[in-house]
């Protein structure tokens, strides 16, 4: 006997697959002849294109490759600091970390 996933089993994993797909986006050039590489000919414009699921959508037109790079991998978002560290380096003192004054210093 063969071990064989259910059809309901197989219906579901289908569906989260192309549920995860969707709205990825993608550039195609617009350019006559078969679509090498994304890096052929950069300075053509770009179609940009989201899957539906089912078949790749047009939802605009960039002006050439590096356009369409910031549109499809834009820059993660910067992290502020907490405002705890933006606080003034500690002063002159006898803290249990801080440098050992010279023996003339510790006198006074």
């Amino acid at each position: 006997m063969r071990d064989e996933e259910s059809l309901e089993d197989w219906a579901r994993r289908r569906e989260e697959r192309r549920d995860a797909s969707k709205g990825k986006l993608r550039a195609v050039p617009l350019t006559e002849g078969p679509h090498g590489g994304a890096h052929v000919e950069p300075d053509a414009p770009r179609a940009i294109q989201r899957w539906t699921g089912t078949e790749w959508e047009t939802v605009g037109v960039v002006d050439d490759l590096a356009a369409a790079k910031e549109l499809l991998f834009p820059p993660p978002p910067v992290e502020e600091n907490p405002v705890e560290w933006n606080r003034p380096a500690m002063g002159e003192g006898r803290g249990r970390h801080r440098k050992p004054t010279p023996m003339q210093e510790r006198e006074q």
